[in-house]
């Protein structure tokens, strides 16, 4: 309400004037203005007749039509916590991106503005926007919903004037747009249409079936009750009905009448001064010079700010940034006839099934955890949540980018046959894609030369979230096997450990003897017989077959005790023993990743890996000790030539490849220490696409039904027929030609 009140008479008096002239502008004919106008003066005839505020004061109304003028209409009219709550319902149902549909003015841009950054926030963006001018004509609007509806988004927030009635609905209707996948959001502007709509007839409701609303949500009260059963007498209306910017308006009126009392008590004083800022211009037919300014205009803005009391709209009352302390708004779907509540919006709680005036009470708890809704019943009447997106409809199929490899060929390479590419990652990817719930049209494009495999920094800067395969760098080294000797069974110890074992045995044995030979027969007789004993005794407890009992109780508990170390000598001597029987042993000095960085010795690393970058840039390795192997044979060789005849010491490698590579060697090279860089193979989509998140639960869905292990059986299979055919006689012959493992 702006604020042009002057006293009865023109001096500027400071007693309390009989007349305060309050001003209000908007459009008369317009959806808002309908509702507003009559609330308006029902309001000021309400304080006039309460002699409780304002006494002998009475509020005259000047009424002036802006008929949508930008400059007359200007107002604070924030969007702020409109589309915060829809940037929460976004985020409820799991949507990234939305398609924003306004109309091209102050209000329209301003609005989505906010949205943008709400949805930011959220993790979440406009993916379009889709702006119209005011009154655009049908072909206009048609003309932007064709395009827009070749795009991938399916959510569509539509934040328009509601002057322009249902018109886009209607166009989105014959355009097969009102139908199971879409999702329709509409700001409050739809319910002011349908609150001050005198009857809502089917074939409009028909337009609206599914969509999602939201409703400036104001408590039940007494006063709205008595203010709803008033309207139909209300003088200068022109609706049967009403919308919620009637409340408003209405207790706009009551807020500057109570703030003028306050104003007055206070000894303020109605007066107003030119303000020499203000000239008129040659070419202009606005009168600046006419306008002047409220003197004490500061002192009533902050008495306003103050103001607390409960109206038709709930509490009013208003924080630092000047906006209602509660604003909450009810979610609502649209279904058959009717509209049904879903929940509600507020920014104390975000979405909830409980009303906000009951939350107010309880402690703030915004977690994602405590956001709730009813279910929704979206366009064709599904209650299954939309995707919120399909693959473009533009004709364009998704083109893939593949490593034309040189080495590993069974993960990716060339083919001649469709689709041009195979190998076990091209399996996976292919199986993930039959699994999704619609068709995606692709082709494959091969990339590098075949020559050399390509770099991977080079083909893909970034990689999705949720990868199919383990991977990380590890190191490979040379084995050889150790011919065990015939006294091999002594070397699970040293010879200070036998010694001691032995000594060990003595000694308890003489102990027992100790304790037992005064009580215990089985310790009796000629000295030689004794020392016999004793060292029977003792060499016999490692195989628990002494025959000799213990009858004192110190001797017994000796033994118990000296029985559980036997156990654990025996148990470490068939581990160790086992251990080098069995185990092949390092032909290199490397044993991880420390003792091959502390070396000097040369390091392979594979054409186009990562792990070059790696080992130079994070691990800080010379570039003068990295050698490029490009093949198989080149891995083989130089592993078996060894630092010392120009090869390496080890190799560098992610798992997937050394696991292949290791597949059909014989043992003859083998993994070293753990794997140092934890990562995992992926398939990489553009930032934010949805096909990552459809595709990585896809391939979520094979390692759970076991499809992966036949895709990795089939690879397995194909490989070895090649082999056949190749007339490979084995790794020991040929090398190169490595069998893959499952």
């Amino acid at each position: 309400m702006e604020v042009m009140g002057k006293t009865g008479n023109a001096s500027g008096s400071s007693s309390r004037p009989s007349v305060v002239n309050i001003g209000s502008l908007f459009t008369l004919n317009s959806v808002l203005g309908r509702s507003a106008k009559p609330a308006i003066l029902a309001a000021v005839d309400d304080v006039n007749s309460d002699s409780s505020v304002l006494t002998g004061t009475k509020l005259n109304l000047i009424m002036h039509d802006t008929n949508c003028s930008g400059f007359l209409g200007t107002i604070e009219d924030s969007d702020c916590f409109q589309m915060y709550a829809i940037a929460d319902l976004v985020e409820f149902y799991g949507w990234n991106e939305v398609i924003a549909t306004f109309v091209d003015d102050d209000y329209g841009r301003s609005g989505i503005s906010v949205l943008g950054d709400a949805l930011a926030k959220k993790h979440a963006k406009i993916a379009y926007n889709v702006a119209f001018t005011p009154r655009a004509p049908i072909s206009d609007i048609n003309d932007l919903l064709v395009g827009v509806n070749l795009m991938e988004s399916r959510v569509y927030v539509v934040h328009i004037n509601p002057d322009s009635r249902l018109t886009i609905f209607s166009v989105a209707k014959d355009l097969g747009m009102i139908t199971s996948g879409y999702v329709w959001i509409a700001t409050d502007w739809l319910l002011a249409v349908l609150d001050s709509s005198e009857s809502v007839d089917p074939d409009t409701m028909d337009l609206l079936q599914g969509d999602v609303a939201l409703h400036h949500y104001t408590p039940d009260s007494d006063v709205k009750r008595s203010f709803t059963s008033r309207w139909k007498n209300l003088k200068l209306k022109e609706t049967s009905s009403f919308n919620t910017y009637a409340l408003y308006a209405y207790d706009s009126v009551w807020l500057v009448a109570r703030a003028f009392d306050v104003f007055f008590n206070e000894g303020g004083n109605i007066s107003f001064s030119k303000d020499p800022k203000l000239h008129d211009t040659n070419a202009s037919t606005l009168h600046f010079t006419a306008l002047r300014t409220f003197d004490e205009g500061q002192k009533l803005l902050q008495i306003l700010l103050v103001m607390n009391f409960t109206g038709l709209t709930g509490q009013i009352k208003f924080d630092s940034e000047k906006n209602l302390i509660h604003p909450a708004y009810d979610v609502l779907n649209i279904g058959g006839t009717g509209l049904r509540r879903i929940g509600y919006w507020s920014n104390y709680s975000g979405l909830s099934v409980v009303a906000p005036e009951i939350l107010y009470k309880k402690p703030l708890n915004t977690f994602a955890s405590n956001q709730h809704l009813y279910s929704v019943i979206w366009p064709s009447e599904t209650t299954t949540r939309p995707r919120g997106w399909v693959f473009p409809n533009n004709g364009k199929p998704l083109g893939i980018a593949v490593p034309y490899r040189a080495t590993f060929k069974e993960f990716v390479t060339k083919d001649g046959s469709p689709p041009g590419v195979r190998g076990y990652s091209i399996d996976v990817f292919e199986a993930a894609m039959n699994l999704l719930p619609y068709p995606v049209p692709r082709t494959y494009l091969l990339y590098g030369d075949g020559l050399r495999s390509p770099s991977y920094n080079n083909l893909v800067l970034d990689v999705a979230q949720n990868p199919y395969m383990e991977s990380g760098l590890v190191i490979v080294a040379p084995v050889k096997k150790i011919k065990s000797s015939a006294w091999a069974f002594l070397q699970p110890f040293t010879i200070q450990m036998w010694c001691v074992t032995g000594a060990f045995f003595l000694f308890v044995g003489a102990v027992v003897w100790i304790l037992e030979h005064r009580m215990n027969e089985e310790f009796h007789g000629p000295p030689r017989q004794q020392i016999i004993t004793v060292f029977w005794f003792s060499f016999s407890t490692m195989f628990f077959a002494h025959r000799e009992n213990t009858v004192s109780t110190l001797g017994r508990l000796v033994l118990i005790f000296w029985l559980f170390v036997v156990l654990i000598i025996n148990s470490s001597y068939t581990t160790s023993l086992t251990s080098i029987l069995t185990v092949q042993q390092l032909t290199s000095r490397i044993e991880g990743i420390d003792s091959l960085i502390s070396s000097t010795e040369p390091i392979g690393v594979q054409d186009g890996s990562y792990a070059y970058d790696y080992l130079i840039e994070e691990l800080n390795v010379a570039e003068s000790r990295l050698r490029i192997l490009k093949s198989e044979e080149e891995y083989v060789n130089a592993l078996r030539q060894g630092p010392n005849g120009g090869g390496v010491a080890a190799i560098v490698d992610e798992l997937p490849y050394v696991e292949l590579f290791l597949s059909n060697t014989k043992c003859v090279f083998k993994i070293v220490g753990r794997v140092f860089t934890k990562s995992r193979w992926g398939f990489a989509f553009q930032r934010d696409s949805p096909l990552a998140v459809d595709l990585s639960t896809a391939i979520l869905q094979l390692s759970e039904n076991g499809c992966w292990g036949n895709i990795a059986n089939t690879a397995q299979r194909a490989r070895n027929r090649r082999l056949r055919r190749l007339n490979l006689q084995g790794p020991e012959e040929q090398p190169a030609h490595l069998a893959s493992r499952t």
